[in-house]
């Protein structure tokens, strides 16, 4: 039997992110934040090139920029064409209303400065934060995108 596919077909929709970047200029900070301030947990790293983390279903990619924009490595290495970029970046962590409090005392007890505490017109909170590297972080309640989250 021979299966037909339909070329004309639209893709089916996108449903999440499955991986976000940020790029570092101090690793050794970088991974000293995430772990020891945000605590994350590594799921692999290596050293001079980038630190990932899981975060459930979601994966935090913290990489050097350098060290990602030159050409690629040889095989049998995974062919990832170069790629990074230049300036601060924004990532958003999502967190329970009840948890927004607990986690703006911690940055703050670990000396993170806390840029901004927005409430959004539909009533969700968010705390705005940067790391080592001026990325821009947030953390928010889901529902200020998605109501039934």
């Amino acid at each position: 039997m021979t299966e037909i596919t339909r070329h004309d077909a639209p893709p089916p929709p996108l449903s999440a992110i499955l991986e976000t970047a940020l790029y570092v200029d101090d690793l050794v900070k970088a991974r000293q934040f995430y772990g020891d301030v945000l605590k994350l947990e590594i799921l692999t790293e290596v050293e001079g090139r980038h630190v990932f983390y899981r975060l459930g279903q979601a994966m935090l990619l913290l990489f050097d920029p350098i060290a990602t924009s030159g050409p690629m490595a040889d095989p049998p290495a995974p062919q990832v064409p170069p790629h990074g970029a230049t300036g601060p970046g924004h990532a958003c962590f999502a967190v329970a209303r009840d948890d927004l409090t607990v986690w703006r005392d911690a940055l703050t007890a670990a000396g993170v400065q806390i840029e901004s505490e927005v409430t959004w017109p539909n009533g969700a909170k968010s705390i705005y934060f940067r790391d080592p590297s001026g990325n821009s972080l947030e953390m928010a309640e889901p529902g200020l995108w998605f109501e039934d989250a």
